[in-house]
């Protein structure tokens, strides 16, 4: 029996294929091959075309199932994962009525922070376990008041994943936890917040039907099935945001048990019984995947926003045509420190950990008869690492201390430079597994169609790649990351 796995990204869409008893992945595609720009049509702001996005959906799949050595037929259920925040509208027949706003677009702040004492801070907070900021809720308040000619029209509005689901099956669902991470959910009522919708004006009817992460959100429609030869009927049977669904690939399940991620943006999400809030929502609370009114798994969240993305803009800029293996190896001929550069990663929309700051991205003390393309490589990677550091002291101060975190060997994870500034700044050993969001989707279809009769079972084939722990170099880069903070004070 297989399963597949599709994760929207914001640079490219990913699906592979599994299969269910042995956790072996039989294929896996990007598509497209060339990173999916975003439209910044203002400052802070950024759009993405929905209906590009169902195209590379289903470029990934066949990339991912023609030619070979399985029967597509044999998929037996789908998992969808995806970049979180974004707001997607559409009308009465399913169709996208504009681009996406999505997770880093910042023009929605003052909406959220207005809503946010209308509702009351303590109440919006103990209720929500975050402020409504920039998130989904707020986005679609700014579409009411800026283009009233295109809310009058929305029969509905969803996260980017609930989206590909109706493309796919023509069913249009959402859960507990997307609807946490667009600030929808009352944690204390366990339903759609009254207080969001009030706030803001809306009907509830905007709202889909609320169904568990795991479970049957859909069936695939034949005409659908037809063109990407797969068997008609299957259910889509797990959708998530990709930072929970990567903890759920990395068997982040438990309270007390976390991950990381660090690809466009970088993410430390550790999971809790308890319902608490940091009272500035530098950090914020959803629910986790196998979250329930019963049994409380509560995912808290650091996000940076600047944090790959900055790394792909210096390859592109300094270092057009060369691959991310040759800038790891030169930044890792440089020292710590690299010399004194010092880089802020912040210019990827407003920080939630910076108080919803917009300070852009910045270079400290650039000595032009010194600094090579490898120190600033090496710089840009030891400021996301510090960047990280900052944000997981803020999770301390609330409570969460993690002894080890585990994350997917991808991304900034391949540099050695970056998982060696990160571990010893934060003092935290990093367990890496061979993790793919497209494959943790795969699973989570796996759970929802009851394929897996517990998570546990799903996770049993998984073992670790590697453990990376602090060394000598900690306290050099306990000096180094004081000097970073210091430079980000001045622009707080």
């Amino acid at each position: 029996m297989l399963l597949l796995g599709i994760d929207l990204g914001t640079s490219s869409i990913k699906a592979s294929v599994v299969d269910a008893e042995t956790g072996q992945v039989l294929s896996q595609a990007q598509y497209p091959e060339k990173e999916t720009g975003i439209k910044a049509l203002q400052p802070g702001w950024a759009e993405q075309n929905p209906d590009e996005w169902w195209e590379n959906v289903q470029g990934a799949i066949r990339k991912a199932t023609v030619g070979n050595d399985f029967a597509p037929t044999d998929i037996a259920a789908i998992g969808i994962a995806y970049q979180m925040h974004g707001l997607v509208t559409v009308d009465s027949n399913g169709n996208a009525l504009r681009d996406s706003i999505i997770w880093c677009d910042s023009r929605a702040i003052p909406y959220g922070e207005k809503a946010f004492q209308q509702i009351g801070e303590e109440r919006s907070l103990s209720h929500l376990l975050n402020s409504p900021g920039n998130f989904t809720a707020a986005k679609l308040a700014w579409v009411k008041e800026k283009e009233p000619q295109v809310f009058q029209k929305i029969a509905q509005v969803m996260l980017p994943g609930d989206y590909i689901a109706l493309k796919l099956t023509g069913t249009a669902t959402i859960s507990p936890s997307s609807l946490s991470e667009g600030i929808f959910w009352d944690f204390q009522d366990e339903t759609i917040s009254e207080d969001v919708l009030r706030a803001f004006g809306f009907e509830r009817s905007l709202i889909p039907q609320v169904q568990p992460t795991f479970s049957e959100h859909g069936y695939l429609q034949e005409k659908i099935a037809d063109a990407l030869g797969l068997k008609a009927g299957i259910p889509v049977s797990y959708k998530s945001g990709d930072q929970p669904n990567n903890a759920l690939s990395l068997n982040v399940l438990q309270p007390g048990e976390v991950a990381a991620t660090a690809g466009t943006s970088g993410v430390i999400y550790g999971i809790s019984d308890q319902l608490t809030y940091d009272p500035q929502s530098r950090i914020n609370t959803f629910a986790h995947v196998n979250h329930s009114g019963d049994q409380k798994r509560l995912g808290v969240l650091l996000c940076i926003n600047g944090t790959g993305i900055l790394n792909r803009w210096l390859r592109d800029t300094v270092a057009p045509g060369v691959g991310y293996a040759q800038l790891n190896e030169e930044a890792a001929s440089v020292v710590p420190g690299s010399d004194g550069l010092l880089v802020l990663p912040f210019g990827n929309g407003a920080e939630r950990m910076l108080g919803n700051k917009l300070i852009g991205a910045h270079l400290h003390c650039l000595d032009l008869n010194l600094h090579s393309r490898a120190h600033l490589i090496r710089a840009g990677q030891e400021g996301i690492a510090f960047a990280f550091r900052y944000g997981l002291d803020i999770m301390r101060e609330n409570g969460m201390n993690p002894a080890i975190i585990r994350a997917g060997k991808a991304n900034m994870f391949l540099s050695p430079v970056f998982t060696e500034a990160f571990v010893n700044v934060t003092g935290v050993p990093v367990e890496l597994y061979p993790c793919d969001g497209s494959v943790g989707a795969a699973l989570g279809a796996g759970i929802g169609a009851g394929i897996y009769k517990t998570e546990e079972e799903a996770f049993r084939n998984m073992k670790p790649l590697a453990l990376v722990e602090p060394g000598a170099l900690q306290p050099r880069y306990e000096e180094l990351y004081q000097q970073w903070k210091k430079a980000l004070l001045q622009h707080l």
